[in-house]
């Protein structure tokens, strides 16, 4: 979603929201003026149609946009796709403005600023940095009250990600001995469960997460890893299909 061009040159007694940005100015304030003037009344119809959840779908895919053109180097990529993402922020915050309990970019901003702030005591203040994790652990859960190491994980996350995760922050917690024994129990120990044997997508499932238990352990990426051997994948099936020309339509189907 690109920002349009202003149509016509503002007057400038009119309202913020109804003025054109100033190139000469400061980027980020104009950018702030280009998408107010497009939720605004009188604005941009799709987007003064959006809300928190619809946005969500181009939120997570301009994420994803952004990972690709850096994991590629695409360096004219990532700057368009992080401005992209910019858009994402700026666009619910103001749809955030004219909410109940309302908040503005601003705010977010300021949010922002403090915990950055708050979360590097060894930078801003005289905390000890030999142990930056658990510094940030601590600070974590003292703002946010949590009551398990897990709170706070995504499950919009993919699954490779988000085992990741979890095994991530049990491990900080000290309780990667209750996950290692989780993954040698047979099928059938857990709690309620009726002693039958390991379905397939049992196995495959504890499979799976043994490597992302291996990946963890080895300090890689099992997500970026698997996306890296995909791309090598992907680049061999470009080729395949290149040196044997385009592929024929496929005809019509056939009973029998």
């Amino acid at each position: 979603m690109t920002a349009p061009e202003p149509s016509a040159a503002p007057d400038p007694h009119e309202p913020t929201h109804d003025r054109a940005p100033d190139a000469a100015t400061d980027p980020l304030r104009d950018v702030v003026a280009v998408m107010d003037r497009l939720y605004s009344p009188g604005g941009c119809p799709w987007d003064r149609e959006q809300t928190h959840v619809s946005l969500v779908r181009y939120l997570l895919e301009e994420a994803h946009e952004l990972a690709d053109a850096i994991e590629t180097d695409d360096r004219a990529g990532m700057r368009e796709e992080l401005g992209d993402l910019l858009l994402q922020v700026l666009f619910h915050a103001r749809i955030a403005s004219e909410e109940p309990d309302p908040f503005t970019v601003d705010d977010v901003a300021a949010d922002l600023a403090a915990k950055l702030v708050r979360r590097h005591p060894h930078v801003f203040a005289d905390a000890d940095a030999t142990d930056l994790h658990g510094q940030w652990d601590a600070i974590k859960k003292a703002e946010k009250q949590r009551s398990s190491v897990l709170e706070g994980i995504s499950h919009t996350q993919g699954a490779l990600a988000r085992a990741q995760k979890v095994l991530s922050r049990a491990g900080r917690g000290g309780l990667g001995d209750v996950v290692g024994a989780a993954l040698a129990a047979p099928s059938g120990t857990e709690p309620g469960a009726d002693g039958a044997g390991p379905t397939p997508d049992e196995r495959l499932g504890r499979e799976l997460l043994a490597l992302v238990a291996r990946a963890e352990a080895d300090g890689l990426d099992a997500e970026a890893a698997l996306r890296g051997e995909l791309r090598r994948v992907e680049a061999r099936i470009v080729a395949a299909e290149t040196s044997a020309g385009a592929p024929a339509e496929p005809g019509p189907a056939v009973q029998g």
